[in-house]
């Protein structure tokens, strides 16, 4: 997800799906696609762009046998930042010294679904999807405060810092982080490598915020279409992507993956089924996905040099965490270096 800008401003390389399938002559209802995965995908009139194929939120897991050690309710999760760093603390005094609770992807999590979740702006132009001409506004009091929690919490461990990336998701299927935001799609790892009771949970909010929680946003990736190709060739993509988008098809994928299923009858079936009774954490993300109807602040980004900024803004989060800067600083700092990156898009862009 985090190419679609590169992929859209590459002019000429890529044919729109939603232009290849009309002319294909395959039948194609955006509509008929969770809108919030293809929301990501699309031009703001709900053109689709690219066909979403892995797609997943971020979810909280956590070990149910580590909470009923802490005297905490396995089967009653925390619903808000407080509530989970209250959790933290029991846990943290309670066997997990190290780690009471942690996070991988730390700005998808702590930036981009952090915003997403509270219907708040992450930058101008709906976090980029009106506009290559977009500007970074995260530096505000919630995530101010957000990234000062973190901060607060890091000093004793009740928080602990597990990486730019997932590579620190081992850190709770071995055990040392009982509680542990990342992607859904983590479902795997877990099933194969926790020995213990876990479950999941939406990502928690701040109560404080008006409307929170709003919907999540996904991460993963899509099929994006490259031009300059046959008719012939083309129609053959778009049996394809038909192919995929058969119902039994994506509630398969969707049962073995632990990806979501990107139709709504997919969905549909998946829970007429009763599958989510005995595998609830499988539905978490599209009880987040579809919580509310996306707004301009929550139905995904698009911004030029993703990859980059987002290493650029942990670079900033770990100058936080280490104490070399205050959160504030180091939030308008990310803001203003990827600005910066922003414009220099914009300009290759421009030509």
């Amino acid at each position: 997800e985090v190419g679609t800008a590169t992929m859209m401003a590459a002019t000429g390389a890529v044919k729109p799906v939603h232009v290849m399938m009309k002319e294909a002559g395959e039948a194609f209802d955006p509509k008929n696609y969770l809108p919030a995965i293809t929301g990501y995908y699309s031009t703001t009139k709900g053109e689709m762009l690219s066909f979403p194929f892995n797609s997943s939120s971020t979810v909280m897991w956590y070990n149910k046998d580590s909470f009923k050690k802490a005297g905490l309710d396995p089967n009653k999760p925390p619903k808000t930042w407080p509530e989970v760093f209250e959790a933290a603390k029991k846990l943290k005094a309670n066997g997990h010294p190290n780690c009471g609770f942690g996070n991988a992807w730390v700005t998808w999590v702590n930036v981009e679904q952090l915003s997403a979740w509270h219907n708040t702006p992450l930058a101008t132009k709906a976090n980029g999807m009106g506009g290559f001409d977009t500007v970074l506004n995260f530096n505000g009091p919630l995530h101010v405060k957000h990234l000062q929690n973190l901060v607060d919490l890091q000093k004793d461990k009740t928080y602990d810092y597990s990486g730019r990336t997932n590579t620190g998701e081992g850190r709770f299927t071995s055990g040392e982080c009982p509680i542990f935001l990342t992607s859904s799609a983590f479902f795997g790892n877990v099933k194969a490598n926790a020995k213990f009771d876990f479950g999941n949970a939406p990502m928690p909010y701040y109560p404080d915020v008006a409307g929170a929680p709003q919907n999540s946003i996904i991460g993963g990736a899509s099929l994006w279409v490259m031009g300059g190709k046959s008719a012939a060739e083309y129609k053959g993509v778009a049996k394809f992507f038909t192919f995929l988008s058969d119902t039994d098809r994506q509630v398969g994928l969707h049962k073995a993956s632990g990806y979501l299923p990107i139709t709504k009858a997919a969905y549909e079936k998946t829970k007429a089924s009763g599958y989510y009774n005995e595998f609830p954490y499988l539905e978490t993300p599209l009880l987040e996905l579809t919580n509310k109807e996306p707004t301009d602040n929550s139905r995904g980004l698009r911004l030029g040099n993703m990859v980059q900024l987002r290493e650029v803004w942990a670079e900033e989060f770990e100058a936080a965490l280490s104490g070399k800067k205050t959160a504030q600083q180091a939030l308008d700092d990310a803001v203003s270096r990827g600005n910066a990156m922003l414009r220099q898009f914009e300009r290759t862009v421009s030509r």
